[in-house]
């Protein structure tokens, strides 16, 4: 039977239902008044706001182009390497557009710090947001080894420069920009990538890559519901 994640809790029941609490299929939660849950699963994620019982069915549909953005974002081949921006949530049109996000969980946003989950090492990608103009970041380890990562005009991507930096589980790095402004990054290689997108969750809280975690939950948040007590929709 299909299985629920919890990935963002608030309010009173938070304790109840904290990040990376498994709630099985036709699981009953009870929320209390401001309470706010989100859960995800293979459907997508859905957003409990309290106070009321609410039934977690999966009964959630998911059109083809939907699919095909989250089947991009979580492969781990980088046959996304070409891609701008992340998917697009099913709003009104009238919405105002969201920032563009990376198409792929396993590249590293340039523009972020914090702890990385890495899927293939040798694999490792960078990505920007934007592509207007030539830039060039200096990467470090805590060891002393650099390297300079260039991107042109019209490039979102960037290989790591393995051979002058390695890729070392557990190691820091900082990721300098021409403003001298530096991000830090805590690389965590996986031994492993669960096939499964609520397990996947449930390893990016565990290992504290809290950038990636978001990145799941927007993208999964296409077919986002915000159901109603009792299972109402």
């Amino acid at each position: 039977m299909a299985q629920s994640m919890v990935v963002r809790s608030a309010g009173p029941s938070a304790a109840q239902y904290p990040a990376g609490k498994k709630l099985p299929a036709n699981t009953k939660v009870v929320l209390k008044a401001s309470d706010r849950v989100t859960v995800l699963d293979k459907a997508g994620t859905r957003v409990l706001s309290g106070p009321g019982t609410f039934t977690l069915d999966g009964a959630v549909k998911r059109d083809q182009t939907q699919s095909t953005q989250i089947a991009s974002l979580l492969s781990t081949s980088g046959g996304a390497s070409r891609t701008r921006t992340g998917a697009v949530r099913g709003a009104p049109s009238a919405a105002k557009p969201s920032a563009p996000r990376s198409p792929n969980l396993w590249f590293i946003d340039a523009s972020q710090s914090g702890k990385f989950c890495v899927a293939e090492p040798n694999r490792l990608l960078f990505w920007r947001a934007s592509v207007a103009d030539d830039v060039n970041l200096k990467l470090a380890n805590a060891g002393g080894a650099k390297a300079d990562l260039l991107w042109k005009k019209g490039s979102g991507n960037r290989v790591w420069p393995f051979a002058e930096v390695p890729v070392v589980s557990g190691s820091s790095y900082t990721l300098t920009g021409p403003d001298g402004a530096a991000r830090k990054i805590d690389l965590v290689v996986l031994p492993s990538v669960p096939a499964e997108v609520d397990e996947l969750a449930g390893t990016l809280i565990e290992n504290g890559c809290e950038n990636q975690l978001g990145l799941l939950v927007e993208t999964m948040a296409a077919v986002e519901q915000e159901i109603s007590p009792a299972g109402d929709r």
